[in-house]
Parts: structure tokens; sequence; C-alpha cells
């Protein structure tokens, strides 16, 4: 037996907009809210599907120190670059962490300031 990826929970200061963001750019939906403003998205077929629901976590402060958790996305339906057109008109913009300019990839943050990476390869949509 083996565990499996149920949700990734992210602290965020406004659920709401991140929820907003990351559905656009998962394709998620809004599964839950909890009283504190919490919110857990994931694929329509809710929690326990193909995909983790990413669950946004109200915090009043960000957590202390840089985050060593991120995440990391492929485009499924266009090529790299157009999917960086899209996550940038979405909000999202580039973040710089030493990259060499040589990667395969694109660092960038979600409106809060969380990283993420576009990774080149593409596949295929769920």
């Amino acid at each position: 037996m083996a565990c499996r990826i149920g949700e990734v929970v992210l602290g965020c200061r406004d659920p709401e907009v991140l929820a907003r963001f990351w559905c656009e750019v998962l394709d998620f939906v809004v599964l839950g809210r909890e009283e504190d403003g919490s919110i857990e998205i994931g694929s329509p077929e809710g929690f326990g599907g193909a995909q983790p629901t990413l669950f946004l976590s109200k915090r009043d402060e960000p957590e202390p120190g840089k985050s060593r958790l991120h995440i990391d996305v492929n485009p499924t339906d266009r090529d790299q670059a157009a999917e960086l057109e899209r996550l940038l008109a979405l909000g999202a913009r580039p973040a710089e962490i030493g990259q060499t300019g040589e990667e395969h990839w694109h660092v960038l943050a979600d409106p809060e300031g969380n990283e993420f990476c576009l990774l080149r390869a593409r596949i295929k949509q769920l």
C-alpha cells in the first residue's frame, strides 16, 4: 500500500484572489469554503479524484522564511510561450531566483508572490 497526494496546502492572505487565479491557471473549480475564509479548489470531480486539490489556507501573515515547496505546471492545450502569455495576463509575474537564462522553464509568482514554474513539456488534459 502507498500514499497519494490528496491536497496541497498554500497559506495566503487572500484566498479569494488566489482561488480565482489558480482556478483559471489549472481549470479548477471552488470545491468548498471554510468559516475562516480558507478555500479548497480542484477538478470538478473533487477531492480524491485524479488530481490533488489545492487548499488555500487563510493566514494573516505569510509564513516566515522562504517556502521549500512550489508548484510546477505544464501546458496542456498550447505551447509554453502561449501559456506563458496567458499566465502573465492572469496576474502571474516573472520571479528571479538566480536563473541563468538557459533553463527550459519559466519561474513565475502568483498574485501573492508564491513561486511556481511553467515547464516546457505539454501533458495530456484530464
